[in-house]
């Protein structure tokens, strides 16, 4: 199976509709490979940003799922969040080592989760993904392990301070969710799912 990091890894096949599951769009918690469900065309692993709630937050995921979701129909997406604690601490220090760890079995500390998961990949793990999607990317300017370019969107906004590799959240680093659509295009183009 292969996994999208966005934080994103894909793979094809696509049906088109606009209704999506009210849980896809409101559910901080979202468990598809967990709790069993079967393959789908496109699988999402989404690592929530530095302390938001559940495993994929609520600011930035759930507009990326259901944006995804609209593009190539809910029924072909099953979305993973990446349980790890996303407090302070451990964006200080360059990201949950826990975190990053389970990644390799994708907004802020979730970023970092993804520069250092990549960076764990074997060179056959590397070539199954399709794309890696980075919100607000702390290591801004850092290649995501060998992933290559081509494959890797990183969004950041004029003003973030964290894209600037500071410590400081303010209103450029609260509003991701606004580029959910740009995000879930690159996804979807990448998986060959357009």
């Amino acid at each position: 199976m292969q996994f999208l990091y966005p934080l994103l890894f894909l793979a094809p096949l696509a049906v088109s509709t606009p209704i999506v599951r009210r849980q896809l769009a409101t559910s901080d918690t979202q468990n598809d490979l967990v709790n069993g469900s079967p393959c789908k065309a496109l699988t999402i692993i989404f690592a929530r940003g530095t302390v938001e709630a559940g495993n994929v937050g609520a600011r930035v995921g759930p507009p990326l799922f259901v944006a995804v979701a609209n593009l190539i129909g809910e029924a072909s997406l099953a979305v993973q969040g990446v349980d790890y604690s996303a407090d302070i601490f451990g964006f200080l220090v360059g990201g949950s080592t826990s975190g990053s760890t389970k990644m390799k079995t994708l907004h802020s500390q979730g970023a970092q989760l993804v520069h250092n998961a990549a960076s764990q990949f074997t060179a056959a793990e590397t070539a199954k993904i399709n794309s890696v999607v980075v919100f607000g990317d702390p290591k801004n300017g850092t290649a995501v392990g060998t992933v290559p370019a081509s494959k890797t969107l990183v969004i950041c906004h004029k003003g973030d301070n964290i894209c600037e590799h500071g410590i400081i959240v303010s209103d450029p680093h609260l509003n991701y969710s606004n580029d959910a659509p740009t995000a879930a295009s690159f996804i979807v183009q990448q998986a060959n799912l357009a």
